[in-house]
This record gives structure tokens, sequence and C-alpha cells, in this order.
């Protein structure tokens, strides 16, 4: 097993399981195609020729570490923001949460309206516990090149989407994995305490319960209300 990918534990070394690449190795591999977040603008669809989506049409490997550092906010807090993840198995609606989880929401956010989810896989299935995707390595070591600050304190019910993370030996600050995101299949109140939640299931639960290891995330909407 590569100390690089998620691994299930249960108790003791349950954050082995949600982990991702570490924040020293992740700020160590500076690749070229690396970008500062806070210089990337947010593409204006009511602008002519601007770019849409610009992630959507680069590989996904060439995802991995593709910034700098965490995005810069684009959400406003005031607002409620809903999420539709497209699958090849039917559409799963999220409502998320910029109150109690703002930097997570604002990460999902930013990252779906790049097109940085687009054409990415769920990695990891286990009954009864949760599905896994947002790897751009499609298997559970990758993500986009910056650790966000933890936001514990929602609970782990039923259809709720949280983030992984790299275990606490290697992350005390519990921060969590830049893309990776799990929901869950049933409660997991083990891991309260843990993990970031930032938004839950509010529709297509059973396309949820339907997801098998390598279905696809086609793209990812996001709705401000």
């Amino acid at each position: 097993m590569s100390s690089r990918t998620l691994v299930p534990i249960m108790t003791i070394a349950l954050a082995c399981y949600f982990g991702c690449k570490s924040a020293d190795t992740e700020s160590e591999q500076q690749g070229e195609n690396k970008t500062n977040v806070e210089e990337v603008e947010m593409p204006e669809t009511t602008q002519p020729n601007m770019p849409v989506r610009p992630l959507a049409n680069v590989a996904a490997s060439d995802r991995m570490e593709y910034y700098k550092n965490e995005p810069a906010m684009v959400i406003d807090s005031q607002k409620k923001y809903g999420a539709t993840i497209h699958t090849n198995k039917g559409d799963i609606v999220l409502e998320l949460d910029p109150f109690y989880a703002p930097l997570h929401t604002n990460n999902f956010v930013f990252l779906s309206q790049q097109g940085f989810y687009d054409g990415l896989t769920f990695h990891r299935v286990v009954p009864d516990f949760v599905v896994q995707g947002g790897d751009p390595l499609g298997a559970g070591s990758g993500g986009p090149g910056y650790l966000v600050p933890a936001e514990i304190g929602l609970q782990h019910e039923q259809g709720v989407v949280a983030m992984a993370r790299r275990p606490d030996q290697v992350n005390p600050e519990k921060k969590s994995s830049g893309s990776q995101f799990y929901i869950t299949l049933k409660p997991t109140p083990f891991l309260d305490g843990e993990y970031s939640v930032f938004g839950k299931v509010v529709k297509g639960f059973e396309v949820v319960q339907s997801i098998a290891i390598g279905d696809q995330i086609n793209r990812i909407d996001i709705e401000e209300k």
C-alpha cells in the first residue's frame, strides 16, 4: 500500500482512509502547470469571449497540483448555494453550507466553476459507508495543489458531503484535501470532529447509492440562491 493512497482503517487510523497527499509534499512539488489561484479570475459568462470552465478541456492528470494556493473568496456568505453533480448514473443535488463552512463551500464552488471536476471519477466506494471522488489522478493521492483549513463542526448524518484529508500524524491541524470529497451512505458519527462537512444531499440520494468505482463525474454546476 502506498503511503499516498487513501486506506480505510477504523477508529485510531480513520484519517488514513480519507487522506490524500501531505501539505509538505504538495507544497514542494511546484510543477510548471501550477497557477496561483489568486491570479485566476473567475469566468464571467455575461461577458463575451471570456473562458468558461477553463479546466474542462485540460487532461485530468494535468490538473494535479494545478494551483499554488487555495482560492480567494468567490462566494457571498450571506447567500445560499446549491450544487448539482452530474454523473453517468444520474444527478446528485447538494445544498452547500457557506455559514458553517465558508472556506470549503468557496473551494467547492471555485473548482466546480473552473471545470476541475469535469470528467473525474469516484475512485473509492465502501458499502454502507461512503463514496469518494475528486482526485485528478483517480487513485486517491491527488489534489489541486493546496489544502483547505479545517472547518469541523457539522455532524456526519446520512448523505452529507465532506472533504477527505491526510491522517493526524502528518496533518495535526486536520486540513482538508483541496478537491477529494466523500458522501456518506449512512450516519457515521465516529467521523464527527475529525473531518469538515460542508453540505448535504437534498435530491438524488438513490444515485449516490448506485455509484460504483470508476463512475464518472461529468460536471458540477453551481446555483446561487
